[in-house]
């Protein structure tokens, strides 16, 4: 049976394992970018060596890092993963994303509301404060927007929702999916300002620490999403 020191010592690899694969994913580290070093590691994050060790094997071994022996240890160009294909880029594919995050994303809603803590709320404010800037601008807020959905599969605290959200990549964003022709006529900005009303309303249930709410706003953002972009 583990003694109590080793379940710690394990909780706390995993917690810097969730750090790190996020700021991957989230592109605060990119592919080819070096990790702070293991000291660095270490005073960062209040954990020990072996902690840091165990952390960075378990990154390696996900194939999100490699150690280079004497100058340390890098961020690898993610893979496509054979099986999930996002590749179409049409009004079918973008339906059937959507159908998949709203049953996703759902889930990881509610468990963000119950797990989120308050780092996760001010990063996820940022987000959204950013996106309101952009549209405002009338400039690009994909990033900002995939940036929120992210933080949210983060604060579930399992990293297989932000895998499964990291692999679909920009496919995170339907109209960033759609050809110009089959969105040409859509009134984006009109749907950036209805889109961020219902990012509002996600935040504040996930804020609340109320799953059931924060799991229908976010599926009602999701299916109003799909017949804006897709309407009869």
């Amino acid at each position: 049976m583990p003694q109590p020191s080793a379940k710690r010592s394990h909780s706390r690899a995993h917690d810097l394992v969730s750090s790190l694969t996020q700021q991957i994913l989230l592109g605060t580290f990119k592919p080819g970018d070096k990790l702070p070093s293991e000291n660095t590691l270490v005073r960062e994050h209040g954990v020990s060596r072996t902690v840091v060790r165990e952390a960075l094997s378990k990154l390696q071994a996900s194939g999100l890092v490699e150690p280079r022996h004497g100058i340390g240890t890098f961020v690898m160009e993610r893979q496509a993963q054979a099986g999930l294909r996002v590749g179409a880029e049409n009004a079918a594919s973008v339906r059937d994303l959507l159908e998949l995050r709203i049953g996703l994303e759902g889930q990881a809603a509610a468990l963000a509301a119950v797990r989120r803590s308050d780092e996760h709320l001010s990063r996820m404010r940022q987000a959204l404060d950013d996106y309101q800037d952009l549209a405002a601008a009338g400039d690009s807020c994909i990033e900002a927007d995939r940036r929120f959905h992210l933080l949210i599969a983060e604060a579930t605290g399992n990293l297989y929702f932000s895998e499964m959200m990291g692999q679909l990549g920009n496919g995170l964003i339907p109209r960033n999916r759609m050809a110009f022709a089959e969105r040409s006529g859509a009134n984006l900005a009109r749907h950036a300002y209805l889109a961020n009303l219902e990012h509002e309303a996600i935040l504040n249930a996930i804020r609340r620490q109320d799953p059931d709410a924060a799991r229908a706003a976010i599926c009602l953002h999701l299916s109003n999403s799909r017949d804006r972009l897709l309407p009869d």
